[in-house]
C-alpha cells in the first residue's frame, strides 16, 4: 500500500511529465529561432513586438510564452490588452537549458513516420538512445546552486515526461495494463514482438521504481501499478503529439497549419481515438456530481420536469446511455416512463460520432433522436427539433461535457458590462486575440442559447485555465500548462472560472451555487461544473 505522501510524489511526477510532453516542443522552438536570445538582451518586450522582429504568429506566440511563464521561466503581464513578458531570477539558467530538449524533440518528429499507436523498431532505436542519455543527465553536471538545480531537474523532469508519456499510453491502450500483467511476473517476449527492444524500455521504467526485475521477468511494483492505473491521465496531452511536432510552423511559419485539410479528412492535429480514452478516465468523478443535480432535477413533481434531454457534442453516446440510466433507476420520473416518456436527443458536429451514438443507443437499448447539431448555432437546432420531432429546445434539459470552450470563432458583436481580467492567451489561425474579445465572444454564444435555457437549464462541464503566476508557484500540483498548450495551439478558449461566471451572470444567467463544484477544490481549479438557469 502506498503512503499519502508517495501518492502526492507520484502524482506531481505525473503532472511535471504532463508539463514536459507540452513545453519541450515549445522551449525548443523558441530557443531555436533565438527568442530566447532577444529576450535576455531586451530584457522586457511585448509579444506583438517579437512576433514582428522574428516574422512569428502573434497569437501562438502568447501562447508559447505565457506557458513558459507557467513554468515559472518568464513574467507574463496584460495590461490594457497588451501582453508584454520579461525576464526574471530562473530565465537565464531555463534557456541554456533548453538545448536539452533537442533529443526528444526529434524522437517525436522522427515517430510521426510511424504508426501513431505501435511500437516500431526504427524509433524504438531512438528511444533507447535517448534513455541512455537521460540516464547519464546528457553528461551534465548537476549544479550545487539551489537554483540551478532546481531548473535542471525541472528540465530532466520534462524529458523524462516524453520518454515516459507515449510508452504509458500505448502500453495502456494496448491491453498491457490487463490484470494479466499487473498481478503478476511477465517477460518481454509475453508483449511484444521486439523482445529486446521492449526489454529496454522495461528496465528503464524498472529504474524509474515501475517494476522489479528478476532474471527475465518483470513484476509491477506499487508506483507501477499507480502508474499503470492512471495510464489515461496522459492519453489527452499525449494524444495532441501531432500537432505538438507542427510548433515551428504553428509560431513562425503557416499558422493554418493544423487546418489546411481536405474535407472529410480526419483531424491532423490530434489523435481523436487516443483523446476519447484518455478523457474518459477523469470523466466518471465529474459525471457522479452532475448525477447529483440529474437526480434533483428528475425527482420534481412531473409537470415541473422537461420532456427530456439534449447532450450536445454527444459523442459515442455514452453520457445520455448514463444519464438515462441514472433517471430510469434513480428517479420518480425513472417509475413514469411509460406515461412520461424521456425524449432524448444527441447531437453532434461529427458526423462519424453520431454513428458511433446510434450503434450505442441501439445496444443499450435507448430510444433517442441523434441529429446532427452545432453548438454555435442553437436556433438551427430549435427548427431542426419543431419541425421533425414538433419539440421545442427549450422544454429540454441541456448537457454538454467540455464543449463551449472548443466554438467555433467568430467575430464577437457583445459589449462587455466590465473588463476582462482574465490573464489567458488566445489564438485564431496564428491571429493574437485580446481577452476582452475572447470573453465578449463568449458572452456572444451564451446570448445565441440564452432563450433554449432559461426554463430548465444548462448542465455543463467546462475545462478553465489558471493564472500563470498560480500555475509557476504549484509546479507538479496542476496539468495547467499542458491544458493551454493543447488548447491555445487548437484554437480552443479556456478561461479562468472566474471569467466564466462573470459572461453568464452578464447575460442574464445564473450558475446555480447549490450544484456548482470544482476540481481540485481550490485556486488550482482548472474544471468546473455549473447547472445554468434563467434568473
Amino acid at each position: 500500500m502506498l503512503t499519502k505522501q508517495e501518492k502526492q510524489i507520484f502524482r506531481e511526477e505525473l503532472f511535471r511529465h504532463l508539463d514536459g510532453i507540452a513545453v519541450a516542443p515549445v522551449a525548443y522552438s523558441i530557443f531555436k529561432n533565438n527568442i530566447t536570445g532577444y529576450l535576455l538582451t531586451h530584457q522586457t518586450a511585448s509579444v506583438s513586438k517579437i512576433a514582428e522582429q522574428f516574422n512569428g504568429n502573434s497569437g501562438y506566440l502568447n501562447v508559447a510564452l505565457r506557458m513558459l511563464s507557467s513554468q515559472g521561466w518568464l513574467d507574463y503581464k496584460i495590461e490594457q490588452n497588451s501582453v508584454k513578458v520579461s525576464i526574471n531570477a530562473y530565465t537565464k539558467t531555463a534557456f541554456e537549458h533548453f538545448y536539452l530538449y533537442e533529443g526528444v524533440i526529434d524522437l517525436l518528429e522522427y515517430s510521426g513516420k510511424f504508426h501513431p499507436r505501435k511500437f516500431e523498431l526504427e524509433p524504438f532505436h531512438k528511444l533507447e538512445k535517448l534513455i541512455t542519455q537521460y540516464q547519464n543527465s546528457f553528461n551534465l553536471t548537476l549544479s550545487e546552486d539551489p537554483l540551478i538545480s532546481r531548473i535542471q531537474q525541472q528540465i530532466l523532469k520534462h524529458i523524462e515526461g516524453i520518454l515516459v508519456g507515449p510508452t504509458i499510453v500505448h502500453l495502456g491502450m494496448g491491453g498491457m495494463f490487463h490484470k494479466y500483467f499487473m498481478e503478476a511476473s511477465f517477460s518481454a517476449d509475453e508483449y511484444h514482438r521486439f523482445p529486446a527492444s521492449f526489454d529496454t524500455i522495461l528496465t528503464f521504467l524498472s529504474t524509474l521504481g515501475w517494476f522489479s526485475k528478476n532474471n527475465e521477468n518483470y513484476t509491477f511494483t506499487n508506483k507501477g501499478l499507480f502508474f499503470a492505473k492512471r495510464a489515461t491521465a496522459y492519453g489527452v496531452t499525449v494524444s495532441y503529439i501531432p500537432m505538438f511536432r507542427q510548433m515551428d510552423k504553428l509560431l513562425f511559419g503557416d499558422p493554418k497549419v493544423l487546418w489546411n485539410t481536405e474535407q472529410n479528412v480526419d483531424e491532423t492535429h490530434v489523435d481523436r481515438e487516443m483523446n476519447v480514452w484518455g478523457s474518459g478516465g477523469a470523466h466518471a468523478t465529474y459525471f457522479k456530481k452532475i448525477d447529483e443535480i440529474i437526480i434533483s432535477l428528475f425527482n420534481k413533481p412531473l409537470e415541473e420536469q422537461p420532456k427530456g434531454i439534449l447532450d450536445m457534442g454527444c459523442g459515442n453516446g455514452a453520457f445520455l446511455i448514463h444519464l438515462f440510466e441514472i433517471i430510469a433507476s434513480k428517479t420518480l420520473r425513472g417509475k413514469h416512463l411509460d406515461d412520461h416518456p424521456l425524449f432524448l436527443v444527441g447531437a453532434d458536429y461529427n458526423k462519424a460520432a453520431l454513428k458511433v451514438t446510434r450503434a450505442n443507443l441501439i445496444q443499450a437499448d435507448i430510444w433517442a433522436k441523434v441529429i446532427w447539431g452545432d453548438i454555435s448555432d442553437p436556433d438551427l437546432l430549435e427548427t431542426d427539433l419543431k419541425e421533425n420531432y414538433k419539440i421545442e429546445l427549450k422544454d429540454l434539459l441541456s448537457v454538454r461535457t467540455f464543449l463551449d470552450h472548443n466554438r467555433i470563432w467568430s467575430e464577437p458583436t457583445s459589449q462587455l458590462d466590465t473588463p476582462s481580467k482574465s490573464t489567458g492567451a488566445f489564438a485564431f489561425r496564428g491571429k493574437l486575440l485580446s481577452n476582452d474579445d475572447v470573453e465578449r465572444n463568449l458572452k456572444d454564444h451564451f446570448k445565441k442559447w440564452e432563450p433554449h435555457i432559461a426554463k430548465f437549464g444548462l448542465i455543463v462541464i467546462e475545462l478553465h485555465t489558471i493564472s500563470p503566476d498560480v500555475a509557476a508557484k504549484n509546479i507538479g500540483n496542476t496539468a495547467a500548462t499542458a491544458y493551454d498548450a493543447t488548447h491555445g495551439f487548437s484554437d480552443q478558449y479556456i478561461l479562468e472560472i472566474t471569467s466564466f461566471l462573470k459572461i453568464i451572470k452578464e447575460v442574464g444567467l445564473e450558475s446555480n451555487p447549490n450544484y456548482f463544484s470544482r476540481f481540485p477544490d481550490s485556486d488550482l481549479a482548472t474544471v468546473s461544473i455549473h447547472y445554468i438557469t434563467g434568473k
